[in-house]
């Protein structure tokens, strides 16, 4: 914390959990490539900026998930920002619609709670169909159409809050001509993939940090 001109505390450095799941947790990349990292390090140290105190995503979960353990477990890393990325999994299992809108309802209502709403950023679910191994998770024209179903929820829940949105959507439809966009498993983003991401993120969080 520094004094600004007028005396009051302005905060340089802000605590940054991230929530969600293979897609955040980088599930297939390196820890350095995960886009929450890059994020990190794509904001360099201009202050105001980021430290990244917790990632809290975990392979598998979905919204239910994310409301049972990673929103508990928020609190302990005593957050000043947080980002959410959260839904495929609910697709996969087939999770209907109005559950997945209320749990994230929830979890939305806690983070603006916690952080305030301006001082979180929800991302949307890439689409994994275009990957070659995406049909191992259900029928692709099925599962695509839910995955923009679903981000539609996401988006409309944070909207609805006042919160950000950034859609990563278009960028890993990319995926599909490009495989280095895809990592080592044939299914989860790449780091160069998770890279396109950031530069879309990065000046999304400069902007809510006054950057």
């Amino acid at each position: 914390m520094t004094p600004s001109p007028d005396g009051t505390a302005v905060t340089r450095t802000l605590r940054y959990v991230a929530l969600g799941d293979s897609y955040t947790i980088g599930t297939s990349v390196r820890i350095a490539e995960r886009w929450p990292d890059q994020l990190v390090a794509m904001l360099g140290a201009e202050p105001p900026t980021l430290e990244l105190v917790a990632n809290l995503a975990v392979n598998g979960f979905t919204s239910a998930d994310a409301l049972a353990v990673e929103l508990p477990a928020l609190e302990a890393h005593e957050p000043d920002f947080v980002t959410l990325l959260i839904g495929v999994n609910d697709i996969v299992r087939g999770v209907p619609e109005a559950t997945y809108r209320r749990n994230v309802g929830v979890i939305l209502d806690a983070l603006a709670g916690r952080v305030g709403a301006d001082r979180v950023i929800v991302v949307t679910t890439p689409d994994y169909t275009v990957t070659p191994a995406g049909a191992d998770y259900g029928d692709p024209a099925e599962q695509a159409a839910g995955i923009r179903a679903f981000n539609a929820v996401l988006a409309g829940a944070a909207e609805a809050r006042g919160i950000v949105v950034v859609d990563i959507h278009d960028l890993s439809l990319r995926a599909a001509t490009d495989r280095a966009l895809v990592a080592r498993d044939g299914l989860h983003p790449s780091g160069a993939q998770y890279a396109t991401w950031v530069e879309r993120i990065a000046p999304a969080v400069g902007s809510l940090l006054g950057r």
